[in-house]
């Protein structure tokens, strides 16, 4: 297999993976999107090795394609033991790189996990806010709906069978939404559970926080989702500071923040299927032990 060729773009803005521990670079491990799977990371992994060699890159070989489909807490637990393994053979660490639907299920399995060793989790794409928007995704999976009655199927038992349904957050069904829905509400701490002081300890103890997304993606609706910014009821944008959930501090959001160790970076030009591809923004510093950067391009 030929080795790309790195971009001079991608020359400008290494180093990357700057996380050295004691036997090289932390590992690396990767969590695909929706209708995603192991071969639309490959170029990904290969540009990573090109530039550190030896460093460890795991893409999670589970729930790809259609499977992606499935129930989001399903989906979390297996990821989670697939994840858990690879961190006990890392006691330094590891870095989390996970785009689209997975940056929800790797914020789920870090709220869950008590003793997770994850450095920095790269949130690349994520509707981390939930999902709400006429896109071809949401035409793919119900041909028959709107976005303005996509309500109606998510928002019942059999509706929450389906992984985009646990993050469709309608601003027009905020009580339905936080009612019926069994997964984002329960994430954000917008619907109280007995787990959520635990929960949120155990997502503080990421050490760095990357929101990475731009406003041509296309997909992700409203695009500020991938930086915890979304929607109120009159379809204007509340960003991140002004969530609820962020005040209220119910996940550990703010507390991070606070820390110092939440970065965002805006990123225009790209399109939801090429964040594969573009190795601009992420390979910036992300990968650093000392990653704090708020970038816009």
């Amino acid at each position: 297999m030929k080795t790309p060729t790195l971009p001079l773009r991608l020359l400008l803005v290494l180093p990357l993976l700057t996380g050295v521990c004691v036997h090289g670079y932390k590992p690396v491990v990767i969590v695909h999107g929706i209708f995603d799977g192991l071969k639309q990371f490959k170029t990904m992994s290969l540009y990573i090795h090109k530039v550190h060699p030896g460093t460890e890159v795991s893409v999670i070989d589970l729930y790809s394609n259609l499977a992606s489909l499935k129930p989001m807490w399903r989906q979390v637990k297996d990821f989670r033991k697939a994840i858990s393994s690879i961190m006990q053979k890392a006691p330094d660490g590891i870095h989390l790189l996970c785009f689209s639907q997975g940056g929800l299920i790797c914020r789920a399995l870090l709220s869950t996990t008590p003793d997770h060793n994850v450095h920095n989790f790269i949130s690349l794409s994520s509707p981390q806010a939930g999902q709400y928007g006429d896109t071809d995704y949401l035409k793919w999976v119900f041909p028959d709906f709107m976005k303005k009655t996509v309500f109606k199927m998510c928002y019942r038992r059999l509706g929450q069978k389906l992984s985009i349904c646990g993050y469709w957050n309608d601003p027009h069904h905020r009580s339905q939404y936080l009612q019926s829905n069994i997964f984002l509400p329960k994430l954000n701490g917008d619907s109280p559970h007995t787990d959520l002081r635990v929960w949120r300890q155990n997502f503080l103890r990421v050490k760095k926080l990357v929101l990475i997304g731009g406003p041509d993606d296309g997909v992700i609706t409203p695009w500020q989702s991938s930086h915890f910014g979304f929607y109120d009821s009159n379809e204007h944008v509340v960003e991140m500071r002004n969530q609820e959930f962020y005040r209220n501090d119910t996940f550990g959001l703010k507390t991070l923040d606070a820390r110092g160790d939440v970065s965002t970076c805006i990123q225009s030009g790209v399109k939801h299927v090429q964040w594969h591809s573009n190795y601009t923004v992420f390979m910036r510093q992300y990968y650093r032990d000392d990653a704090d950067m708020d970038v816009q391009s």
